[in-house]
């Protein structure tokens, strides 16, 4: 440990040693640390590997780190099914289009919310926390959106989940933490609450905005349910839809075949493809999170504190 003392006007810096007790803490906290390291990374390791490795080394569990005969069957075969490409592109628009109707939702209830002045202001967060509680249920939001007459359009996948009572209160909390005098003085100049709002408050929430944007992309790229269930056309079906469909017709009942070595190239294809598609739908949406890592772990913290 280093402490910095003022001998005069040079500080001057001393190394204190740690005790014993610390020393040992330090010592199980780095192994602790390394073992969930290792637990966390090399599922991840070993699926890229296995995805990189030929169909007949993945069933007979020759993988274990690194590739084994070196492959790219399995992205062959993901990418020659010409739906996929389909697939990339109504999920990057559900992504983009959906992420910034919820953030731009998510935002305006928040900032209305944090307003102390505003009427009936524990009554409406009220509603908004008792929907966290309970939900309508498959069949009752299906009528809905049947009679708003948006199933089997773009908009079932937007709109009924166009904002996330969670985040809206981490980021109403956010907010909140944002000094009162800073509004009161903007009012004094002659600034509306909406240029208030989009000229000073949202330039001070770039870590917040940045935390609930990688939530709810995550969120619309990794979601299948409610296309399954709003969507028939195929020419709206996300990624992940189509990349299910490419595992269920590569699973063959093994009873079937008569010859074992078929059958065992079969279950190695089978989960070949299964490593590839979830690599080809997991890195694009891992991108993006080197892009707001400096705001994500401030976003969290100071929104999840109580104002």
């Amino acid at each position: 440990m280093i402490q910095t003392a003022s001998v005069g006007k040079k500080p001057v810096k001393r190394r204190i040693k740690d005790p014993a007790g610390d020393k040992v803490l330090y010592g199980i906290v780095h192994v602790l640390m390394i073992v969930l390291l290792i637990v966390t990374l090399y599922p991840l390791i070993y699926v890229i590997s296995a995805s990189f490795s030929s169909p007949q080394a993945v069933s007979t569990g020759q993988v274990v780190l690194w590739p084994v005969d070196f492959s790219l069957r399995g992205y062959q075969e993901v990418f020659d099914y010409k739906v996929v490409w389909i697939g990339y592109e109504n999920t990057l628009f559900y992504t983009v289009v959906g992420t910034l109707v919820n953030v731009v939702m998510t935002l305006c209830a928040a900032f209305a919310l944090s307003k102390k002045t505003l009427p009936g202001r524990s009554f409406f967060t009220f509603l908004f926390t008792f929907t966290m509680l309970f939900s309508a249920g498959i069949v009752p939001t299906y009528l809905n959106l049947k009679d708003l007459g948006i199933v089997n359009t773009r908009w079932a996948l937007i709109l009924p989940g166009a904002i996330s009572v969670y985040n809206m209160i981490v980021t109403r909390t956010f907010i909140q933490n944002i000094p009162n005098e800073l509004s009161e003085a903007a009012a004094i100049d002659g600034c509306s609450d909406f240029k208030y709002f989009t000229a000073i408050l949202l330039p001070l929430s770039k870590a917040v905005i940045s935390v609930i944007s990688l939530y709810y992309a995550v969120s619309h790229w990794n979601s299948y349910f409610n296309a399954m269930i709003y969507l028939s056309d195929r020419d709206m079906f996300p990624l992940q839809l189509f990349l299910r469909d490419i595992l269920v017709m590569n699973t063959i009942d093994a009873s079937s075949i008569m010859d074992p070595e078929e059958a065992q190239a079969m279950e190695g294809m089978r989960d070949l493809l299964k490593y590839a598609m979830i690599v080809v739908s997991t890195v694009p949406i891992l991108m993006v999170y080197p892009f707001i890592q400096k705001y994500f772990a401030k976003g969290v913290m100071v929104g999840s504190v109580k104002g």
